[in-house]
């Protein structure tokens, strides 16, 4: 009888939740997405909230090493997104861009996002995000990441959740699984890539 091949690890992803505001509406896109996660074999999922693992918003000087509290908070999360094959960025929109925090996490790690792939889940009003999400992608091209095309934006995003604060658009459902698949493709053939030859910056 034939050995059976050996299943393929499965993909890591970690999810960044951008927003840090106060009464925000993030957990609960983040939620929704992480329990689409949840039902796929081919992925594992990381959830990792700026709110609760905040960083230093001073950066140190160029080529110079952070302090030793700002390398405590960066123990918090760097390594989380270095074992990351691929990225979900969860952003809602302010002043038509994405929020600092997100910027200040990203201007954080340099290496972590190289060559892998990131998919965006974006909210809020009549533009659900889109414009932030747009701002995003020209930043992650300059760190060497590849950005998934299809974009899940939820427009009013407010009006999409029930009371129990379940999905009830059944096209956003369908939207971030087409998203997910995608990410799924792409985190799959780069993992496969950096370890046949690792990425030069």
């Amino acid at each position: 009888m034939p050995t059976p091949a050996p299943r393929p690890t499965a993909l890591r992803v970690a999810i960044l939740v951008g927003s840090t505001r106060e009464g925000r509406f993030a957990p609960v896109v983040t939620r929704w997405v992480k329990d689409h996660l949840d039902q796929r074999d081919d992925m594992e999922v990381d959830v990792v909230d700026l709110a609760e693992a905040p960083l230093p918003t001073v950066l140190p000087a160029f080529g110079q090493p952070p302090a030793p509290d700002t390398t405590e908070a960066l123990a918090l999360v760097s390594p989380r997104l270095a074992a990351a094959d691929a990225f979900v960025f969860i952003t809602p929109e302010y002043n038509h861009s994405y929020p600092a925090s997100l910027k200040n996490a990203i201007d954080w790690h340099n290496e972590q996002w190289h060559a892998k792939p990131i998919g965006f889940v974006s909210y809020g009003g009549v533009s659900g995000g889109l414009r932030a999400v747009e701002h995003l992608r020209v930043v992650m091209a300059e760190l060497n990441a590849m950005t998934i095309r299809n974009t899940v934006s939820l427009h009013d995003a407010w009006g999409l959740f029930d009371e129990k604060q379940e999905m009830t658009a059944p096209a956003s459902d369908a939207a971030v699984k087409t998203m997910l698949d995608q990410l799924a493709w792409w985190a799959q053939a780069l993992r496969e890539a950096r370890t046949a030859r690792p990425y030069a910056a």
